[in-house]
């Protein structure tokens, strides 16, 4: 599998993850941005935003690109 279809089969996984728990719980907008470290949610929107940085990237560079 290459880089960017690991990139997106992460993304699709926690989406996933994300949206189930918001159909199980409820997302706050704190649980979302600055959740303690117990939260399943914790950090979630920096592991994100990581890998979909990660992924431009990747597109960028088969595209012989830059930002």
């Amino acid at each position: 599998m290459s880089d960017k279809q690991e990139l997106i089969k992460k993304l699709l996984e926690m989406q996933k993850k994300f949206i189930d728990y918001d159909h199980e719980k409820g997302v706050e907008v704190v649980d979302y941005y600055v959740s303690d470290e117990s939260h399943p949610l914790h950090d979630f929107s920096k592991k994100y935003m990581a890998l979909a940085n990660q992924l431009v990237d990747v597109a960028h560079e088969e595209k012989g690109s830059h930002r």
